[in-house]
């Protein structure tokens, strides 16, 4: 079983207009109501290939319900811990360009943060934890500390999709998978990467702190694996770009979800990118047409 944990889950409301003016009345050309938050992207993928998945976190009030109803329609498992506070709602403006506004999220009581962590004491030795995206404040810095000490004291592997001091605390505790992007690894390091050569070596160094593999995403310029023994760098399929959110979170799901399946690294590399890019390609999250259409096109070369 793989779980998701979404900390700081939202409503995506997405809204177009055709033009945006400031301080008058703006009509709407569409609009879009999505469930949102890095996990539970990451769980609707899984969804898609078929890979069984719990999706948890927290969730509040009317917007929370919403998220949670959403999720079960298209048979995802939920196992959500109910806090006092609302979930928050992040509205994204598309007016030619995108403008983006993202809600504060919940306070988060001490009680509630507990029966997360409890939950986890369900966890088996085959399972895999997703941790993607921020702590919120209200839970401190170490959170993420907390729920991977349970995850190794039941056996369970987990992946982490995070940036920062979190990830390089992290890092000791053998992660299964990180995903950095270029821009992430270079801040990480506090250096600037200007070849592919120096992202293959900082990836490497993210091994010897304790990943098992690194996936690196460069845009246009595909992706890298990096393994203890091999690295291979895999193309982008051509498309036309529609859509940069959620991206990150499909190519983690494409992995995670094909590598459980079938223990397949480059296969899991193969659908990851492919999931990654059907999403960059669609208004909303990839499909498993969409990422099959595109399957055949990635093509992965041992480096």
């Amino acid at each position: 079983m793989i779980y998701t944990v979404t900390l700081n889950p939202s409503i995506d409301y997405i809204v177009e207009v055709d033009e945006l003016k400031l301080g008058d009345l703006n009509r709407m050309k569409r609009d879009l109501k999505l469930p949102g938050g890095k996990g539970i992207n990451v769980s609707r993928i899984l969804n898609q290939l078929g890979a069984q998945n719990t999706a948890i976190g927290f969730l509040g009030g009317f917007t929370g319900q919403y998220i949670d109803d959403k999720l079960k329609q298209d048979n995802i498992a939920t196992d959500f811990v109910c806090i006092q506070d609302d979930t928050r709602i992040n509205v994204k403006l598309k007016h030619g360009e995108e403008t983006e506004i993202n809600g504060l999220g919940p306070a988060i009581s001490n009680e509630e943060a507990d029966q997360l962590v409890n939950k986890l004491s369900a966890l088996q030795q085959d399972d895999v934890l997703v941790l993607s995206g921020s702590v919120p404040p209200s839970l401190g810095a170490d959170f993420y500390d907390r729920l991977i000490a349970v995850c190794k004291e039941k056996g369970a592997q987990f992946v982490i999709d995070t940036t920062g001091k979190a990830l390089l605390e992290a890092l000791e505790h053998g992660p299964l998978l990180v995903k950095p992007n270029h821009h992430e690894l270079a801040e990480l390091f506090n250096v600037t990467i200007n070849s592919r050569e120096e992202l293959i070596g900082h990836g490497r160094k993210l091994l010897d702190m304790g990943a098992q593999n690194v996936l690196i995403s460069m845009a246009g310029e595909g992706a890298l694996l990096v393994t203890a023994d091999e690295v291979y760098h895999a193309n982008v399929p051509k498309g036309q770009v529609k859509n940069s959110v959620g991206a990150g979170d499909s190519m983690i799901g494409g992995f995670v979800g094909t590598f459980v399946l079938n223990g397949d690294r480059l296969e899991a590399f193969r659908t990851g990118v492919a999931s990654g890019s059907a999403t960059a390609f669609s208004d909303d999250l990839a499909d498993r047409a969409k990422i099959d259409e595109l399957l055949p096109q990635v093509s992965i070369t041992r480096l």
